[in-house]
């Protein structure tokens, strides 16, 4: 692959649903903090020649990194998350392509980074996903099931979310003058009419937001290389 590919992690959360005091990228995961974790998986690749990393606390990430942080650019982050990335995509340079990743997923297998890469390459915007194995419901307003959501059509986003550097910022600067704020970055290049492919995720890529789930993603790691636990799958 001729483009040069940068890899931006989001990791300005405060994680209140943690329950915690510290922010919840500085938790352990398997005694390594989850900003180390998720930033390991990024700056290892061969592919990748700058990893980002956008933080709530600068000095509290270069603790948390260690002598990798000498390898990582270390952003402040803002108020929202794509307040965060597009300060995070100022640092980038002229990377050909950027993945945006959230620090919330540690265990993302580097066959998932690949396939996105890939497909961000070839049309410009790529997310790996889930297929949805359980039963959507719609709630109605007074509190009962209003219908069933056909889940055949219906995929579960994850991240890193791979784009061509050109097209992600087009598509924050057009967020930005019409005031939009989405919930993941494939959403404001959808809604400037750009195709966004989806390829395979994986389970193990989870997204840790509560106590319960860090205890799985330990879970996870504690299973060792493969499919429903280990790092270079």
């Amino acid at each position: 692959m001729s483009m040069t590919v940068a890899a931006l992690i989001v990791a300005a959360g405060r994680g209140t649903r943690m329950g915690s005091p510290t922010p919840k990228a500085f938790l352990p995961l398997g005694g390594v903090p989850i900003l180390a974790r998720a930033v390991a998986a990024f700056s290892a690749h061969p592919r990748i020649g700058l990893v980002v990393a956008v933080v709530s606390d600068l000095d509290a990430a270069r603790r948390a990194l260690g002598e990798a942080a000498a390898r990582v650019v270390l952003v402040a982050g803002g108020p929202e998350r794509q307040d965060s990335v597009r300060l995070g995509l100022a640092a980038v340079g002229g990377a050909s392509l950027v993945l945006v990743h959230d620090a919330a997923r540690p265990l993302v297998p580097r066959r998932v980074v690949d396939a996105v890469l890939e497909a961000a390459a070839r049309y410009g915007a790529a997310v790996p996903a889930l297929p949805v194995r359980d039963t959507i419901k719609r709630r109605a307003p007074g509190g009962g099931i209003a219908g069933t959501v056909p889940r055949d059509d219906l995929a579960l986003a994850q991240t890193p979310q791979g784009f061509r550097t050109g097209l992600l910022r087009e598509a924050y600067a057009r967020a930005d003058r019409e005031g939009f704020l989405g919930t993941d970055d494939a959403i404001l290049l959808e809604r400037a009419g750009v195709a966004v492919a989806l390829v395979p995720g994986s389970p193990r890529n989870i997204k840790i937001t509560t106590p319960a789930d860090l205890r799985l993603a330990e879970a996870i790691l504690a299973l060792g290389p493969g499919e429903e636990g280990g790092q270079d799958e």
